[in-house]
């Protein structure tokens, strides 16, 4: 299904940015972790933050809700499926693929973090990085990435989507778990920028995958290189 015909899950053209981009994001998770392993204070940052966002009233708490919904199990599996049936129908397996793989390792890492930092929130619930936010970001990610694909986009058009979608879906995850109480904004960044370290390395994996299962490049890739 991700054979050698098969369009690249993560376009040639963005590579060159998008491998930096990744190990600044994860250095980023890391640094953050350091500094807030075993703590159970917000910030300084967060503290500002926080004042200013949480406890939104209605119709805002509403909409806080539904947004932090679609990060819940049900919630977030309606959208794997969704993505996953639009990726097929549009002939895009490896897109199809990434979906699964990056959104799944995404929250992988994102509760293995959780337990390592040791951070919390309202008495022992792990809250560093924000596994809602990892996964909202992820998402919008491979949809970005399969848009870029199928756009034909250039460099600097598909990097300026990518950034975009995942700054838009990062945002708005972000806020509602700030503005629920469940978790910091530092909480919210470092899950933003775990989305932005794994999804792009699952996509480079996928790829790298299905290329020897194939056993050559995609002709969508390499017609993509030229």
């Amino acid at each position: 299904m991700t054979g050698r015909s098969a369009p690249a899950a993560l376009p040639p053209s963005l590579r060159g940015w998008l491998g930096p981009l990744a190990v600044l994001a994860a250095l980023v998770v890391l640094v953050l972790g350091f500094l807030y392993a075993d703590d159970s204070e917000p910030g300084t940052a967060d503290a500002r933050i926080g004042a200013a966002v949480y406890g939104v009233g209605p119709p805002w708490r509403h909409i806080a809700l539904a947004t932090d919904f679609l990060g819940e199990p049900v919630g977030a599996a309606t959208l794997v499926v969704a993505v996953v049936t639009g990726c097929l129908l549009l002939r895009r397996p490896r897109a199809a693929v990434l979906t699964v793989a990056g959104a799944g390792l995404t929250v992988v890492t994102a509760t293995l973090l959780k337990s390592l930092v040791g951070r919390t929130i309202h008495g022992e619930n792990l809250s560093y990085p924000s596994g809602h936010t990892a996964f909202a970001t992820a998402l919008a990610l491979v949809v970005a990435l399969l848009a870029a694909g199928l756009l034909g986009l250039g460099r600097t058009a598909g990097m300026l989507l990518v950034l975009a979608a995942a700054l838009v879906a990062g945002a708005a995850m972000g806020w509602a778990q700030v503005a629920l109480g469940a978790h910091y904004p530092t909480d919210v960044l470092g899950g933003w920028c775990t989305a932005l370290a794994v999804t792009p390395a699952t996509a480079w994996l996928v790829d790298r995958t299905a290329d020897r299962l194939g056993g050559r490049p995609s002709v969508a890739g390499r017609l993509e290189r030229r």
